[in-house]
């Protein structure tokens, strides 16, 4: 999608501080952190929200929670423990409309609302 900023940033056309990518999925530092470990982990392929994966993704969005373990296990947050979050549609707190997981970690972290 053309006008996607997650697209732009998977495509290499805006900068991000990645931390892994490979051809189904790319992960980076959130430009505003809500913790000390932040990471965005998104497919490549443009998906709005998490209502649109079909069965022929549950493979990558599987192998995309395997990946927050990992890069929480490389971030140091593992043991500690750590959240991720998907948001989905205005009402669940979703700002930019491509699939993304948020992973967040480095303290202590509240109960959900």
């Amino acid at each position: 999608m053309s006008d996607c900023i997650f697209c732009k940033i998977a495509g290499g056309e805006i900068p991000a501080k990645v931390s892994y990518r490979d051809e189904e999925m790319i992960a980076f530092d959130d430009i505003s952190p809500k913790a000390p470990v932040h990471v965005l982990i998104i497919p490549r392929e443009h998906l709005a929200t998490l209502n649109d994966p079909g069965p022929e993704q549950e493979g990558l969005l599987g192998r995309m929670m395997t990946r927050a373990a990992l890069i929480a296990k490389e971030r140091g947050v593992a043991e500690s423990g750590y959240r991720v979050l998907v948001n989905c549609n205005p009402d669940g707190g979703q700002e930019v409309f491509h699939l993304h997981l948020h992973l967040i970690g480095g303290r202590k972290l509240g109960p959900m609302a």
